[in-house]
């Protein structure tokens, strides 16, 4: 016992001798303790970062054709010309020949198919071929009026269109080509 009580006279006698503990505060928590309190600023980055990456989209073949984009064919139409091309759509009711001689997209009489993104550029290039075609001649007539070189010229190639073709008659009516 006399030797407890000599440690705490000397710890009486002495208190300079004694420190008392320093206590430090932290502004901020070290990366250990902002993980266990719910911060995950390296993780939530790369979060970030992978949503900002484009990445494919799985689409099915139809959510692709309402995009307008066709499927790549199994087979290739190579033996079909681009006359041979614009004959079945008129045939499928497709595209019309119009009456001012220019091709009309009908799309809503279209049987077998759709227009494909590929037929509606197809049909933009004859239409603009074919106004081409009127300009020339209206400068080799340059008396013509313009009507009347696409009246003719339309009553003439009218004869040719395909039969079965989708053609719209006088009246603005639709109607498939006899034979």
């Amino acid at each position: 016992m006399k030797c407890c009580g000599l440690l705490l006279l000397a710890a009486l006698a002495f208190p300079g001798c004694i420190r008392a503990p320093e206590i430090v505060m932290v502004d901020r928590a070290t990366a250990l303790e902002e993980q266990a309190s719910g911060s995950f600023k390296d993780v939530e980055q790369r979060l970030a970062r992978a949503g900002m990456s484009p990445t494919p989209v799985p689409l099915t073949p139809n959510q692709l054709e309402e995009l307008g984009i066709q499927p790549t064919p199994l087979v290739e139409n190579t033996g079909k010309t681009q006359a041979d091309r614009v004959d079945e759509l008129l045939r499928r009711h497709c595209v019309g020949e119009g009456r001012d001689g220019l091709l009309v997209d009908t799309r809503r009489q279209c049987r077998a198919g759709r227009l494909s993104a590929d037929d509606v550029a197809l049909v933009e290039r004859v239409n603009r071929a074919r106004q081409q075609l009127w300009q020339w001649m209206r400068a080799v007539r340059p008396g013509v009026p313009q009507e009347a070189v696409r009246r003719s010229w339309q009553q003439v190639h009218a004869e040719g269109v395909v039969c079965g073709g989708w053609v719209e008659a006088n009246d603005g009516t639709w109607g498939e080509k006899k034979c």
